[in-house]
């Protein structure tokens, strides 16, 4: 596994109460959300057809793989939709929470969508600022601005929210602007390890000296974390999120890598 710590550590805190509509996280740009959910049903049911028919045909060897097979899809199915909609707000808590925010701080997420991570960051931050970034894309149900600030209105922080349309490769911000820097399941999009390495080295040059740098992601987070360290950031470590962020199985599991820039 390689990671640094192998669970999350500290306390579990139960999220504020979400308000807001965030989506499903999924590429859906190719095969919209409903088209998906109807595959997936669709695919469910066969085996269950299949498995009552190969027992009535008395085919009890194949009833067993099927069966195994139905229930092996809805676990996964499950998992997958106990991630999006509950284990990972859960778990983002629990990380907001560990950092001991004043309250005051300036926070960036990159590729924020509808707000999932921004607007919890928002809610520890009366005196502060959350600024999220986005290319708005079909990475999420109904991922735009527009939804993004209606959920800011419904979790009562519209009044600190600041959203910009821009590429986390070439962030347009100023040097030392955010005293954290945020980011859940963003960076694994970006195609190329240089355009990856790129957003990574923006995300520290707008944190100020002793920000700190959170990202969740599913793949390349030890690419993330050693790229950290030839930044110079220290404590720059990679563990795993547990089975609260796993996406349908333990083979799809979400790592948080953290930083800090030097003071």
């Amino acid at each position: 596994m390689d990671d640094d710590s192998a669970s999350t550590g500290g306390a579990v805190t139960r999220p504020h109460r979400r308000r807001g509509d965030y989506g499903v996280d999924g590429d859906f740009a190719v095969v919209p959300a409903r088209g998906q959910a109807a595959i997936v049903s669709a695919i469910l049911l066969i085996l269950i057809g299949l498995t009552v028919w190969a027992l009535v045909a008395a085919w009890y060897v194949a009833a067993v793989i099927t069966a195994v097979l139905a229930v092996a899809w809805a676990l996964f199915v499950g998992s997958y939709l106990y991630t999006t909609l509950i284990g990972k707000f859960r778990v983002w808590a629990d990380i907001l929470g560990g950092l001991g925010l004043r309250g005051d701080e300036r926070v960036l997420d990159l590729g924020c969508g509808r707000g999932a991570l921004l607007l919890m960051a928002a809610r520890s931050l009366p005196r502060g600022r959350a600024v999220g970034i986005d290319l708005w894309r079909a990475d999420q149900t109904g991922n735009g601005p527009e939804a993004t600030l209606r959920n800011a209105e419904l979790e009562g922080v519209a009044d600190r929210v600041d959203l910009e349309t821009g590429d986390i490769t070439r962030l347009p911000f100023p040097d030392g602007s955010f005293d954290l820097v945020i980011s859940n399941l963003v960076l694994h999009n970006i195609s190329a390890a240089a355009d990856r390495r790129a957003a990574l080295d923006e995300a520290v040059r707008v944190l100020r000296p002793g920000g700190r740098l959170a990202i969740g992601d599913l793949l390349h987070t030890r690419e993330y974390r050693d790229r950290l360290r030839e930044l110079g950031l220290a404590d720059a470590r990679r563990r795993g999120l547990g089975a609260r962020m796993w996406w349908g199985s333990p083979f799809l599991p979400t790592r948080l890598v953290t930083a800090t820039k030097p003071a």
